[in-house]
């Protein structure tokens, strides 16, 4: 049980998944509620354009993908709010273009495919002290930030419309959101990959839906539940020798089929149950 801790690289990421997964998981209420995973999965491939000029120009990960995610997510905000476009066209394209420069620049600069490894499949056992403080310090921003907005999220998430009527400014709100969504994914990125943050952001929120239907439980339950599967995913993969990251995703996929199946069970034998004493 103890033996992982003996290991500095296990500790740092063990650190890292459980605060990236309860970051992932609290700004995954909104993410879900608001019915804007999509972008949560766009804006990871968008972050990888500005990866791999990172790399390209030798700059700083966070500083380089950082101002990228600010720019795409500008874009994308300016592009959805046209009255002829629709945002799952914004973000398809802006993240697809973003996405396709990185493998145009992939192309002809070959020297750093194993960075590029690390920003698609995530390299959380190569996370520095460094790293973990961004973390921290990503994870205060965005929480303290949410916590500021949550009466003008809430209203514009629940009614956008009556929000606008009673003075919320629902255009800057959601594009504030926005920008919080790309420094989370930046934050993640370094520990899943560009490939699977989407799934940190969705599914532990998803399960804890399942839960409970009161908002202020859900803003408790899935950070949790994010923090639990990093914990766990970080365990097993350390016994297993698989991939950390896709360790931690199939433990919340792991949990919500257990959780889907219990539902199911209990309406099946709800049923059964109004039928018996119908006949």
């Amino acid at each position: 049980m103890f033996v992982p801790f003996e290991y500095e690289f296990f500790r740092h990421g063990l650190i890292a998944a459980v605060l990236v997964g309860a970051l992932c998981g609290y700004i995954g209420v909104y993410v879900v509620l608001r019915r804007m995973s999509y972008i949560g999965h766009g804006l990871s491939h968008a972050i990888f354009g500005g990866a791999v000029l990172s790399y390209v120009w030798n700059l700083n990960f966070y500083l380089g993908a950082g101002v990228w995610a600010l720019l795409a997510s500008g874009l994308i905000h300016v592009i959805s709010h046209r009255r002829w476009v629709g945002a799952d066209a914004a973000i398809g394209v802006v993240t697809t273009s973003s996405f396709a420069l990185g493998v145009a620049l992939i192309s002809t600069h070959r020297q750093f495919t194993r960075n590029i490894e690390a920003a698609l499949f995530g390299n959380i056992l190569g996370i520095t002290r460094s790293d973990l403080w961004v973390i921290v310090v990503i994870s205060i921003l965005v929480v303290t930030a949410l916590s500021i907005m949550r009466r003008q999220l809430l209203f514009a998430t629940f009614d956008p419309e009556v929000a606008a009527a009673y003075g919320v400014a629902t255009g800057k709100t959601d594009f504030l959101f926005v920008v919080l969504l790309a420094v989370t994914v930046l934050g993640a990125t370094q520990i899943l990959g560009v490939t699977l943050v989407a799934a940190a952001m969705v599914i532990p929120p998803v399960i804890a839906r399942y839960l409970t239907r009161r908002f202020h439980t859900l803003l408790l339950v899935s950070p949790l539940l994010g923090a639990f599967c990093g914990a766990t995913g970080m365990f097993l993969s350390f016994y297993l020798d698989i991939s950390s990251a896709a360790t931690i995703v199939l433990t919340a996929a792991a949990i919500f089929i257990l959780v889907e199946l219990r539902l199911v069970g209990r309406s099946g034998a709800t049923l059964s149950h109004t039928q018996n004493h119908t006949h």
